[in-house]
Order: structure tokens, then C-alpha cells, then sequence
């Protein structure tokens, strides 16, 4: 299954970095709003690659790099570890 999303993930991030350069407009003096159509469509691209790296960062951040074991103790091996906790003090005044 994450072997399938990764390979999701690769696909979509190849079709936005294909398509950011609007190599279909070259040439096109065709003008929107005061604005020429190329602008409009990096406009547009930059949206639609923010809401796929939302999405990305939300859903499957760390894939292919994380490994799907999640009880293999390797929370331990990161720094700060899994067991490490602010300790509060509710006596006297804080530093």
C-alpha cells in the first residue's frame, strides 16, 4: 500500500514540475484581464501546487523515507526520543 502511494506521489510531483513551464502558451500574445494568459497560468499552477503540497504534507509526509514499523523502536533513535517530556513545575515561579 505506501509502496503505491509513493509511486502516486512520484507521479503527481513529475506532471506539476512537467507542466509548471506553460511550453503550450510560447508564443501566445492572447491577453486576459490586462494580463497575458502564460502569467494567468502561472498564477493558477502555483495555486493548484500549494493545495497538492498541503495535501502531500498532511497525508504522507515522510514516505519513502520513514519506515512503515512503527514498533521496530526507532522513535527511540530520533533526538529527543519518544519518552522524553517537558516536565512542568506548578511550584514557585518559572525560569
Amino acid at each position: 500500500m505506501r509502496r503505491n502511494e509513493l509511486g502516486y506521489w512520484v507521479a503527481v510531483a513529475v506532471v506539476l514540475a512537467g507542466l509548471t513551464v506553460p511550453w503550450f502558451l510560447w508564443g501566445s500574445a492572447t491577453v486576459v484581464a490586462g494580463l497575458p494568459v502564460w502569467l494567468w497560468w502561472h498564477v493558477g499552477w502555483m495555486g493548484l501546487a500549494s493545495v497538492v503540497f498541503w495535501t502531500f504534507a498532511r497525508r504522507a509526509w515522510g514516505i519513502g523515507i520513514e519506515s512503515a514499523d512503527s514498533d521496530d523502536g526507532s522513535s527511540d533513535r530520533r533526538v529527543g526520543g519518544s519518552g522524553r517530556t517537558r516536565e512542568t513545575h506548578t511550584e514557585g515561579d518559572s525560569p
